[in-house]
């Protein structure tokens, strides 16, 4: 018998995870193997139908589709941190010039907390086009 649940967590590195059944009970182990897709299309909140089976330490998902992804992340509002430039003095601006590590540390560190949905690929490659963006208008030490 098919079940449908959402994905609570899949480490694609590691390849695997848990699916939560929508009808309660344990949460269900769900390998890379038993996937006829790209495992980075496995994130929380992402609803899955699969074949329950008994596996060697409890219960088992066979036969994984995907039948419903969680709806696009949008922007949250987010202050202006720049004065504006028609009205303000830019002698008397003072701004952090950050390492390279300390940039990348920073960064990742507000990515994760953006948005916990963002896989590692996902996350490195925002911070590689930031990070260029940043070294081209000189942002960064050295």
């Amino acid at each position: 018998m098919l079940s449908t649940g959402k994905v609570i967590r899949f480490d694609e590195f590691k390849g695997y995870g848990f699916v939560a059944p929508d009808e309660g009970g344990e949460d269900v182990f769900i390998h890379v193997n038993d996937l006829d897709f790209d495992k980075r299309l496995l994130a929380p909140g992402v609803r899955v139908e699969y074949l329950a089976e008994e596996g060697d330490r409890g219960l088992k998902a066979a036969q994984v589709q995907i039948i419903d992804s969680p709806k696009p992340v949008t922007r949250a509002a987010v202050p202006a941190v720049v004065p504006d430039a028609e009205t303000t003095e830019y002698d008397d601006v003072v701004c952090d010039v950050l390492s390279l590590r300390e940039f990348s540390a920073e960064l990742t560190e507000g990515l994760l907390h953006a948005n916990r949905a963002l896989t590692a690929d996902q996350i490195l490659d925002v911070r590689q086009v930031l990070i260029r963006i940043a070294q081209s208008h000189k942002w960064l030490e050295g």
